[in-house]
């Protein structure tokens, strides 16, 4: 009789029989930058996790830096916002400004950016309104000159999330355009309308004013408008494609991995993010087990980059 019981006995067989590994150059790390001086903000649906200004954000970059994290996401929230969110393409905006200065002082991070409007339109919406909707050809005019202004401060990717269709179309004509043919575009291929992203709308006051997002976030009933979104983001140039969030859709990733030649990447997003949080408070879970658990999913579903605001936590962990 066989018994695969011999290949779990010690640890010594474990690792050496282990199909899947988690390492600290799968990460990306989330960072919440806000115009202004002074700020230091513990989100509070989002323990342990900050929104900084430019002159105390240092201290956090060191830290990702010693970890031997290989890449931040950038997200920046705004003094002002309007109706079309025109300070995203404003090149001395929040965004501009914390790309030059990380590239400056942290030349070997490798930043990318959330190229979005939700956290810069008065609406909360991800661009130009018509009708109480989004006007998704108008956003993309607005989307292209945000691209540009992002890759003109000196980011190395740009990320768009906003889900409106053309979008990796439009940003690889208006980079290859503008000089950046070699930038590179992590597209939000397959990003649903999900109930996890709660927390993150605290994070950057993102939350609509009106009405919700599904008109152009999808459905999360629907597996083959996956396949279909992904396909398209492949077809118009994105260099990467993503999946969000990523723990409920972890089949999703795994359909990627197999249908698509190009690296996938998975957003661990701030609602899964934060019930690790809140039950391994309350002593229910052993939160750096599940999260360690949570991750090695992901990465076992087929994920070449897990995006996680755990990325620190879980560097400490492989470390050791």
């Amino acid at each position: 009789m066989f018994r695969t019981r011999r290949l779990r006995k010690t640890e010594g067989i474990r690792r050496l029989v282990r199909e899947t590994k988690v390492s600290v150059d799968d990460f990306i790390y989330p960072l919440f930058i806000e115009e202004g001086s002074g700020v230091e903000v513990e989100i509070p649906s989002m323990p342990g996790i900050f929104r900084y200004s430019l002159d105390t954000i240092s201290k956090e970059l060191d830290e990702v830096v010693a970890l031997n994290i290989p890449a931040v996401l950038l997200f920046g929230i705004p003094a002002k916002k309007d109706e079309e969110g025109t300070e995203t393409w404003n090149d001395n905006g929040i965004m501009q400004q914390a790309i030059r200065f990380i590239k400056e002082n942290y030349p070997s991070l490798y930043v990318i950016t959330d190229v979005c409007f939700c956290e810069y339109t008065s609406h909360g919406h991800c661009g130009v309104l018509c009708d109480n909707d989004v006007d998704n050809d108008a956003t993309l005019v607005n989307l292209a000159k945000q691209t540009v202004s992002h890759a003109r401060a000196g980011a190395d990717m740009v990320a768009p999330s906003g889900m409106m269709d053309g979008t990796i179309a439009m940003m690889r004509e208006a980079l290859d355009n503008t000089g950046f043919p070699n930038l590179p575009i992590m597209g939000y291929s397959v990003k649903y309308a999900s109930a996890f992203y709660g927390p993150f709308r605290d994070a950057v006051d993102s939350a609509p004013s009106f009405g919700d997002r599904r008109t152009y976030q999808m459905d999360p009933s629907n597996t083959d408008e996956g396949m279909r979104e992904a396909t398209f983001d492949d077809e118009e140039g994105a260099d990467i494609l993503m999946v969000k969030p990523a723990l409920s859709y972890l089949d999703i990733i795994r359909k990627l991995k197999d249908g698509f030649d190009r690296p996938i990447a998975c957003y661990n997003v701030s609602g899964e993010y934060a019930m690790v949080k809140a039950a391994a408070e309350k002593g229910w879970i052993d939160g750096e087990k599940v999260m360690m658990e949570s991750l090695l999913s992901m990465k076992r579903a087929g994920a070449d980059i897990i995006i996680t605001y755990f990325a620190k936590e879980a560097a400490k962990v492989l470390a050791r």
